[in-house]
């Protein structure tokens, strides 16, 4: 776990590859990066490990920390609960109890279904609706970017996340329930984790927005472990399927369906529910409901991936027959539902589904701890704002011109930082202002 006080980041930046592209930085939706020395960094506070960078970079010099199988070994007994991306992600005729048996042969004691969970979720998500007629819309949490974007971008809206957990930490709550007892073993001894194509994912799990500590021991990528899994495959065979949640080995025609966009929605029936993926068009969304307008929406999912889970950047199929298989399975298991209602809401109520702790706006980003010469900054950075040409290139190493007018306000960088700026014209500073200094990464902390 992360220490208090400090948020945990999967994507970094390996520097020897890095050569200061700028695709990175202008992919960001946050503003997170900048090229300094010809070198890519991030801006901790303001990263939100969407993982736009990782998806442009055309040199490999963006990675992601994720659990290796090999940290499993502190563990008397693994578990591992795999997003159903995974399904999709070895070409037929492999089955899911065969990808699972799969996962089992390749290492785990136990691989759980989720998509029985995420009826859960459903069911759940559906009563609190149905209790909550205000704010609206609501706003699901199963995408930790989009959390983690709303905290950042948009606070006022944490009061509008749905304070239902995601699928997998749900799962990983009823194995920790469970399986102790169970298998004779301390909760400690036994390891579970997320099989998962996000690196947000590996955020949530380290920095949890909505728990005080998550129930998951960490997330493993689908690219790191698929090499494993397609190897198991091959060798052929499927074991006996694990002890379900719910007393049935079937899988559930509607938490199937959780990796696509809309799969989310697709299982309320009686409230209006909207989904959009991509971060850029989640972004105009938020903006709207800030505004206050869809509050004739009940229900908004948003993920970040294009087309949802099944475009995670750690997936290994590309996302467009990635889908097609998913459509496939739904086409195969249709609408079946394998929990029994009552079970779901009598979980809700019992306050076992739902957020330990609300969602709190993270910390702002203030120009200066001291007001008064945070309001100089500002006039500051209004000022060099103007000086400066707006053509957005991304040459003086930030995204954009106002972003470097800002960086000026806080000491980061300087007017002649600018090609487009004259000489003459940058060595003249406004009346009152102080001196600027070159960058400093003490005043910022960054990777």
């Amino acid at each position: 776990m992360t220490a208090p006080g400090r948020t945990f980041h999967s994507i970094h930046i390996v520097r020897d590859k890095c050569i200061g592209c700028v695709h990175c930085m202008q992919a960001c939706p946050t503003r997170a990066i900048r090229v300094v020395d010809g070198k890519a960094r991030i801006i901790d506070s303001l990263c939100i490990d969407c993982a736009e960078c990782l998806r442009v970079c055309p040199y490999g010099a963006i990675h992601s920390r994720t659990t290796s199988f090999d940290a499993l070994e502190a563990f008397d007994y693994k578990v591992a609960i795999p997003s159903t991306v995974v399904y999709c992600q070895f070409g037929p005729p492999a089955t899911p109890h065969e990808i699972l048996s799969a996962l089992r042969r390749a290492g785990f004691d136990e691989a759980y279904d989720v998509s029985a969970v995420s009826e859960l979720n459903t069911a759940a998500t559906g009563e609190y609706l149905n209790e909550h007629p205000r704010p609206r819309p609501f706003i699901t949490s199963t995408c930790p970017v989009v959390v983690r974007l709303i905290q950042r971008r948009y606070p006022a809206l944490c009061g509008q996340i749905l304070p239902i957990e995601p699928p997998r930490e749900i799962a990983a709550k009823i194995l920790r329930t469970r399986l102790p007892e169970s298998l004779g073993l301390p909760s400690g001894r036994i390891g579970i984790v997320h099989i998962t194509p996000c690196p947000a994912k590996m955020v949530s799990i380290n920095s949890p927005a909505s728990l005080a500590r998550s129930y998951l021991d960490g997330a493993i990528s689908v690219r790191d472990i698929f090499p494993q899994v397609r190897q198991a495959l091959r060798q052929g065979g499927e074991d006996a399927p694990a002890g379900h949640f719910f007393s049935t080995a079937l899988f559930s025609g509607v938490g199937m369906g959780w990796p696509l966009s809309g799969g989310e929605a697709r299982g309320l029936k009686n409230h209006r529910a909207v989904a959009v993926s991509g971060i850029r068009d989640t972004m105009r969304v938020l903006d709207e409901v800030e505004a206050g307008l869809l509050q004739d929406i009940d229900l908004l999912e948003c993920m970040v991936c294009p087309d949802g889970c099944v475009g995670g950047p750690l997936a290994v199929e590309n996302r467009f027959l990635a889908k097609s298989r998913i459509l496939k399975l739904l086409a195969d298991t249709g609408d079946q539902a394998v929990v029994d209602q009552e079970d779901a809401l009598r979980l809700y109520h019992r306050d076992f589904l739902s957020f330990g702790h609300p969602v709190e706006p993270a910390e702002p980003r203030p120009l200066d701890p001291d007001p008064v010469r945070a309001i100089r900054k500002a006039r500051l950075r209004e000022a060099m704002f103007a000086r400066l040409p707006r053509r957005d290139c991304g040459v003086c190493g930030a995204p954009d011109c106002r972003t470097l007018a800002d960086d000026i306000a806080r000491g980061l960088a300087r007017l002649e930082d600018c090609p487009f700026v004259a000489p003459a014209e940058a060595a003249a500073p406004p009346a009152g202002a102080a001196p600027a200094r070159k960058p400093k990464e003490k005043k910022e902390e960054k990777r």
